[in-house]
């Protein structure tokens, strides 16, 4: 059965449209099981972020699943159709890979679309949708990024404001896990730098906001606390780390606050990033003596090198996955041909349990063992010669010629398995095919 690929993503589709079809991960069970349920899938996944929702189907009618997905969308195709990509086969599975190891993600190379997909796959596995041919592709593609993010420099460099923000922070203290965090404002940069300093597991975080509300959602995610922005001169002093990112039109931390507060931790170094455009703290704060302050353009230097240094290793991330491409279509080409590895064992195993009943049966009645033993011998021979031989002799010219090619192919792989056994008599000649594992 083909693999399909299915989705939209940052690269094809803007946020409105992503919103829409976006399927939120409480319900992505739900939604992989009404998709089952419509008869369009042997097998299916659902990868949905706020970048990109994937739908990964085998055995599917496609028109079939994206009439599902657009009725569960509350969309029509028409309005989705210039935001859509579909992939089969082989480049389905080159886009696994790719996104997987974080070569499709809006942030080059970024770990979390890894941990994304695996609960994608543990979520299908939960409710059943998860079949043999897509464990296989997640397992694979996990292997993959695994082996693309240890062999090359995809995610060694620095590539975010919030991660360059960390990245500073640490060549100026050796250890973050001893300072006290303040981040001055909640929005969605903010965020992200948040999530970054919080894993370093500092002394201690702090957001502050003009809004105590917002201050207070943001810091439970990261464990912290919360407080009023009029509450910063106070207590500026207790911190080694300030990151800024506001709304605010006018600078929001003058020179006058941070020289207080240099002062109360008697010159002890201070770190500030302003993130924000314009300024949330006075130029003149940088020329401080005890003061490391770092603006959105000296972030961006540090980004750009980062992404020079990602995109070199992109090259290298593109070959591996070229390679291991082929790893997986070898597989499931095998697979097709277990049921009929297995329906040839099963005819075999009925004629030698019939044959040795047979047998047994002679040796109670007193025959002669090696006459038995014999006679087995060229029953079973002659039973399992019947059948190619008179498929060969019904066979026409053409099909004569693939026939006596598949023989002399078993033979010599028959010769081959039986020179090997001689040469190691511990090996199981009983052993199961490896296309059957």
């Amino acid at each position: 059965m083909p693999l399909h690929l299915i989705g939209l993503n940052h690269h094809t589709a803007p946020l409105a449209v992503r919103e829409r079809v976006s399927i939120g991960a409480e319900a992505v069970g739900g939604a992989l099981n009404t998709l089952r349920q419509c008869g369009a899938v042997n097998e299916a996944a659902i990868l949905s972020t706020c970048n990109r929702t994937e739908l990964y189907v085998e055995g599917a009618s496609v028109e079939a699943v994206l009439t599902w997905w657009m009725q569960y969308a509350g969309m029509t195709l028409e309005e989705a159709q210039p935001y859509l990509y579909q992939h089969t086969e082989q480049d389905a599975v080159r886009q696994a890979l790719r996104v997987a190891a974080g070569l499709d993600s809006m942030v080059l190379g970024e770990p979390q679309i890894l941990g994304q997909m695996k609960d994608a796959a543990r979520t299908a596995e939960q409710v059943g949708a998860l079949g043999s041919h897509l464990h296989r592709l997640f397992q694979h593609a996990f292997a993959v990024a695994k082996e693309i993010r240890t062999t090359t420099g995809i995610g060694e460099s620095v590539v975010s404001m919030a991660a360059a923000s960390v990245h500073l922070a640490e060549r100026i203290f050796d250890d973050l896990a001893e300072q006290s965090v303040l981040l001055v404002g909640a929005g969605d940069m903010m965020e992200l730098c948040a999530t970054h300093f919080a894993g370093t597991k500092p002394r201690r975080m702090v957001v502050a906001n003009r809004t105590l509300e917002r201050a207070s959602n943001l810091a439970e995610q990261i464990g912290g606390e919360a407080m009023r922005l009029s509450e910063m001169p106070d207590v500026l002093h207790q911190f080694d780390i300030v990151i800024s990112c506001t709304a605010s039109s006018l600078p929001i931390i003058g020179l006058g606050m941070v020289e207080r507060a240099l002062k109360a931790r008697r010159h002890r170094p201070m770190f500030m990033v302003d993130l924000a455009v314009p300024r949330d703290i006075e130029p003149e704060v940088a020329a401080l003596d005890d003061v490391f302050l770092y603006t959105v353009d000296d972030l961006a230097g540090v980004v750009q090198t980062g992404m020079a240094s990602r995109q070199a290793a992109v090259v290298d991330a593109e070959s591996i996955i070229a390679a291991r491409i082929g790893e997986y279509l070898d597989w499931h080409a095998r697979r097709v041909h277990v049921p009929v590895i297995q329906s040839f064992r099963e005819s075999a195993a009925q004629l030698r349990a019939h044959e040795l009943e047979q047998a047994l049966r002679r040796l109670q009645r007193g025959e002669s063992p090696e006459f038995v033993l014999e006679q087995m011998a060229t029953r079973l021979t002659n039973k399992f010669l019947h059948g190619p031989m008179a498929a060969m002799n019904r066979a026409d010219a053409q099909s004569r010629e693939a026939l006596q090619l598949a023989m002399r192919q078993f033979m010599a792989a028959w010769e081959g398995d039986r020179d090997a056994i001689s040469l190691n008599p511990k090996l199981n000649t009983a052993q199961k095919p490896e296309d059957e594992a």
